[in-house]
């Protein structure tokens, strides 16, 4: 039933759908601006039930995302005999979930007894400041991040099934089922910042698209407190905004344009913050130096730094080799972005290329940082609405490699 309700995604709405919903459907035709119309009797709630209960692409994108998170309980269950006999919840909540956990409970001073914690300034303040605030309701602080990543995916699901709708319709089931079968979408169950980060992300990309500059900007602030990558996103969302109909070049689209520095306004706070405490306004990047091996190096000494690892290190050769496999995608992906001059995504993707692939002796969460790159999902998404095999190819290569990373993050081995 999932297969066949993906293959009629972005077709005419179903027939039997009340006429209310087919006018409040948005419609995002070349990035221009959605409109919808609401009519008839019924309440405004009743009305809105209505247009997202018939709106099909939505309801197949949260099924996706439904059975996705069933099939990595499963996997994760079937993955411990003999592995692992941690708790459901530490199975999740691994390596820096702990760091966020430690800076919701003693701020960025970190335990009593960790001699490490000035590393904790190399994480935003954005997740910790959340899981602080949810501690009054849910004092475990391990469940709290695995609900945090269980809403924000399903916002994901929605909002990535949308943006892609926008570009071709019919296309976005399929970008959400390449997106979640990922090989590293593992992190987005994980307590880790990706699927928070995707959440406000994404949505501010569509808001863009549809020409609600101040909102995407909103969102892409709210983005910018808990990853770097919102600097990313905020210069993406400033070309988006150079050359859309809905941008500058809209009727006083130059009033919009204040909006745009917005998500710079987390960051430089908290910079001001790290000054105010270490005397350094880029503590966080020295943190990242000092414990993680994150400085600038010549792009081809961090491929041969990385490949020798992977034939040095044999327990982890795999994860470096995906990492390798990661970073071609990442340069292919800008390049066929450049060739078809979608000067938006470059904007968004090549900073993050030079931050992986330059500014660390080696690569490092590359896989995790896929996640991130939904240009690329939605490319899948486009092609493989038109083009089915082409999305049944790459399944047959992402899913059995997400299926064997969902079990080694979850039994304790490292995966990117």
């Amino acid at each position: 039933m999932l297969v066949t309700e993906i293959q009629q995604a972005g077709a005419a709405r179903e027939q039997g759908a009340d006429e209310a919903s087919e006018k409040m459907a948005p419609v995002d035709t070349s990035g221009g601006t959605a409109t919808g119309e609401q009519t008839g009797p019924q309440s405004g709630r009743k009305r809105w039930a209505v247009w997202w209960l018939g709106h099909s692409p939505d309801r197949t994108a949260l099924l996706i995302w439904f059975f996705w998170q069933v099939a990595s309980y499963v996997y994760l269950i079937l993955a411990a005999p003999g592995r692992t006999e941690d708790a459901i919840l530490d199975r999740f909540n691994r390596y820096d979930s702990y760091n966020f956990m430690d800076i919701a409970r003693y701020g960025y001073d970190g335990r009593p007894d960790d001699p490490d914690a000035p590393r904790l300034v190399a994480f935003f303040p954005g997740l910790p400041l959340l899981l602080r605030s949810l501690q009054v309701f849910i004092p475990d602080l391990r469940l709290a991040l695995v609900l945090i990543s269980f809403v924000a995916t399903a916002v994901v699901a929605v909002a990535l099934s949308r943006l892609s709708e926008s570009y071709r319709e019919g296309s976005g089931p399929w970008a959400v089922l390449a997106f979640f079968l990922s090989p590293f979408a593992v992190f987005l169950l994980a307590g880790y910042t990706e699927a928070l980060f995707l959440a406000l992300a994404i949505p501010a990309w569509l808001l863009a698209r549809r020409g609600r500059w101040e909102a995407a900007a909103v969102c892409a602030a709210f983005a910018s407190s808990i990853r770097i990558s919102g600097l990313f996103l905020a210069l993406g969302l400033v070309v988006q905004f150079l050359v859309s109909r809905d941008g500058l070049r809209a009727p006083r689209g130059w009033r919009n344009a204040p909006w745009l520095v917005l998500p710079g306004v987390p960051v430089l706070a908290y910079m001001i913050y790290l000054w105010q405490r270490t005397g350094d306004l880029m503590a966080w990047k020295a943190a990242e130096a000092q414990y993680w091996g994150r400085y600038p190096e010549a792009p081809w000494n961090v491929f041969i730094n990385t490949w020798n690892r992977s034939v040095n290190e044999p327990v982890l050769a795999t994860s470096y080799r995906e990492e390798i496999l990661s970073a071609i995608v990442l340069v292919v992906l800008i390049v066929a972005r450049l060739v078809r001059r979608n000067w938006a995504d470059v904007a968004y993707l090549a900073p993050q290329a030079v931050a992986l692939l330059a500014m660390s002796s080696f690569y490092m969460s590359v896989g995790r940082a896929s996640l991130l790159w939904w240009p690329l999902y939605i490319s899948v998404g486009v092609v493989g609405s038109r083009r089915p095999w082409v999305l049944m190819a790459y399944l047959a290569v992402a899913a059995p490699v997400w299926a064997i990373n969902v079990g080694n993050f979850t039994t304790g081995a490292w995966v990117g």
